[in-house]
């Protein structure tokens, strides 16, 4: 009985450890031990007449850190990034290092012209461009009545 209030207790009061731990706490999965980190980047994809639009959330990184993709239909957006840092002072020395990594996939429907595909990465969101076939940007709607 006691154990359930406690656990009650617990479910709805954080630990102090739950902020000081939860770097490491994401990075494991009560369901299968350890997981990928989830530190995908947010995606926005918009259509339009001509093309689709791929908004990819990814500050802090370089144009050159990138790395896309079409194999088929799929397009692959990857990156890895490794820093080495190190502080030196006359009782301490200090070395950080950090790797970051992630890889996202989107299958293209059929009207993109893979061919085409543009790239290009400011202020922090790298927007990747996937023109329309010609023959799908001149075709009109058409509205059916029911009979």
């Amino acid at each position: 009985m006691a154990t359930q209030a406690l656990t009650r207790l617990s479910e709805r009061m954080p630990s102090f450890f739950d902020d000081f731990l939860k770097p490491w706490n994401e990075w494991i999965s009560k369901e299968n031990g350890w997981n990928t980190l989830m530190n995908l980047p947010a995606v926005n994809i918009s259509e339009h007449k001509n093309e689709y639009q791929l908004s990819v959330a990814v500050p802090g990184m370089k144009k050159g850190d990138f790395k896309l993709d079409v194999d088929g239909n799929i397009l692959t957006i990857s990156s890895e990034k490794e820093e080495n840092r190190e502080e030196k002072d006359k009782k301490f020395t200090r070395k950080e290092y950090n790797y970051s990594s992630f890889s996202r996939s989107f299958t293209l429907p059929d009207d993109v012209e893979k061919e085409k595909v543009e790239a290009s990465y400011e202020e922090g969101i790298l927007k990747v461009s996937l023109p329309r076939k010609e023959a799908v940007k001149n075709s009109h709607a058409k509205h059916i009545a029911v009979k």
